[in-house]
C-alpha cells in the first residue's frame, strides 16, 4: 500500500521559491550586525563625586549649643557610705550615683538632698575626669537641695547661670543634662509637660509643691543635674521620675524638677548659714477632720502654747476606789485657717508658715467648744538641724 502525495506547483510559484532561497542563503553568509549599545562613561582621575553634609535644623542646632555650652558645668556626684557586713563582721563601703552643677567658680555645687543624704563621703567628677572631694555645705531636706564644695586648686570651672521658673509656660522646650546610671553627661530633651505639681521630699516626707513636670528622660542617676531652658540658663533640679511600677527604676516619661526660684531663695542661706531658717509655730502634730486640724501635740514652751492654742487633755476619772487617766481629744482646738487662708492638711498649714519670717505674727482661727476663736501667734526660729 502507498501513500500518494499530490504536489500542486506552477511556473510562477517555483520562480517565487527559488529567488527566496537565493536570498535567504545570501543573507546566512552576512555578518550579522552587533546591537548598538551606549559607550560607558569613563571614571578616571577627572571624575568627581560631591557629597554634601546634611543641612542642620534650627532644632538640632539649638541641642548642640546647649551641650556645648552647659555640658561642662554638669558634675558626676558619688556618695560613699559604709554598711556593716554582719555574717563577716566588717564595713562594707557602698556608692551611689547623682550629677550636680556647679554654680560658682569657688566651687560650690547644686544637688538633691537625697543623692547625699546618709553619705561619709562625697566624691565629685569633673568633665574631664579629674576627681575631687567634696564638702556639705548645708542642706535643705524640706525641698530635697544642698549645697556642696569643692576645692578647685586653681582649676577653672564652668557655671550654669540662674534663669527664671516663674516664666515657664506648658510647652516650652527643656534639656536635662546628668549621669543617668552613671552615663556620665547625657543630654535629653523635652517640654514642660505641666507645672505646680506636688511631690513627697524623700529626706523628710514634706511635700514639695510647684514642681515641673517634664518629659525629658530622667532616669537614676539624674537627680541633682540641671533642667535647662533654650538660653542655657538653668530653670530647675531634676529630682525624680514617675515609673507607675515600684521595681522599675527608669524613665516612663514622667520626670519632676524643683524650680530654680525655689533655689534661688534656699542657696544663699545655705552657703551663709549651713541651713535654712525656718519660723516654727510650736504645733508638731494635727490630726485632719472634716472640720478642720485638730491639735494633737504641741510644743510646751512653743509659740502657740504661749499664745494659749489648746491641744488635748490629761483626764483623770474616779471609779470607787479605782482611779483612770486618759487623753480626751475633745478639749483640742480645730484650726480652720490662718490668716483666713483655709488650711485642710498639715501641709497646707506649714507651707503657709514657711512663707513667713520669725518674729511676724499670724492669727490661728480655731473652733473650741463650738465656738470660733481667733488666736494671734508670734513665730519664732527653727534651728537648722
Amino acid at each position: 500500500m502507498s501513500v500518494r502525495i499530490n504536489w500542486i506547483t506552477s511556473a510562477p510559484l517555483l520562480v517565487m521559491i527559488g529567488w527566496i532561497l537565493s536570498v535567504s542563503a545570501g543573507h546566512a553568509n552576512a555578518p550579522v550586525a552587533a546591537p548598538h549599545r551606549p559607550a560607558p562613561k569613563s571614571v578616571g582621575a577627572s571624575a568627581s563625586v560631591k557629597i554634601q553634609a546634611p543641612a542642620i535644623s534650627a532644632e538640632e542646632a539649638t541641642n548642640i549649643r546647649i551641650y556645648k555650652t552647659c555640658n561642662r558645668a554638669v558634675v558626676n556626684v558619688t556618695s560613699i557610705t559604709a554598711t556593716e557586713d554582719m555574717y563577716f563582721n566588717i564595713v562594707v563601703p557602698k556608692e551611689g550615683v547623682g550629677s550636680g552643677t556647679i554654680i560658682d567658680a569657688d566651687g560650690f555645687i547644686l544637688t538633691n538632698y537625697h543623692v547625699i543624704n546618709g553619705a561619709n563621703a562625697v566624691k565629685v567628677t569633673l568633665y574631664d575626669g579629674s576627681s575631687f572631694a567634696a564638702q556639705l555645705v548645708g542642706d535643705d531636706p524640706t525641698n530635697d537641695l544642698a549645697v556642696i564644695k569643692i576645692d578647685p586648686r586653681g582649676k577653672k570651672l564652668a557655671t550654669i547661670p540662674f534663669g527664671d521658673s516663674s516664666q515657664l509656660e506648658v510647652g516650652r522646650r527643656v534639656f536635662a543634662i546628668g549621669n543617668p546610671f552613671g552615663l556620665d553627661r547625657t543630654l535629653t530633651v523635652g517640654v514642660v509637660s505641666s507645672l505646680g505639681r506636688t511631690i513627697k521630699a524623700e529626706g523628710n516626707g514634706r511635700l514639695i509643691k510647684g514642681i515641673i513636670q517634664t518629659d525629658a528622660a530622667i532616669n537614676p542617676g539624674n537627680s541633682g543635674g540641671p533642667l535647662l531652658e533654650s538660653s542655657g540658663r538653668m530653670i530647675g533640679i531634676t529630682t525624680a521620675i514617675a515609673t507607675g511600677r515600684v521595681e522599675v527604676q527608669q524613665s516612663a516619661g514622667i520626670g519632676f524638677a524643683i524650680p530654680i526660684n525655689t533655689a534661688k531663695r534656699i542657696v544663699p542661706e545655705l552657703i551663709a548659714h549651713h541651713g535654712v531658717t525656718r519660723p516654727d509655730i510650736g504645733i508638731q502634730l494635727v490630726d485632719v477632720t472634716d472640720k478642720g486640724l485638730r491639735v494633737i501635740r504641741l510644743d510646751p514652751d512653743g509659740p502657740a502654747a504661749r499664745a494659749g492654742v489648746s491641744g488635748p487633755k490629761l483626764v483623770v476619772y474616779q471609779d470607787g476606789p479605782f482611779t483612770y487617766k486618759a487623753i480626751d481629744q475633745s478639749f483640742a482646738d480645730v484650726i480652720t485657717s490662718v490668716d483666713n487662708v483655709p488650711v485642710r492638711t498639715a501641709d497646707d498649714l506649714l507651707s503657709y508658715i514657711d512663707q513667713k519670717k520669725p518674729g511676724q505674727v499670724v492669727t490661728l482661727t480655731v473652733m473650741r467648744a463650738g465656738k470660733a476663736l481667733k488666736i494671734p501667734v508670734k513665730l519664732t526660729v527653727v534651728s537648722p538641724a
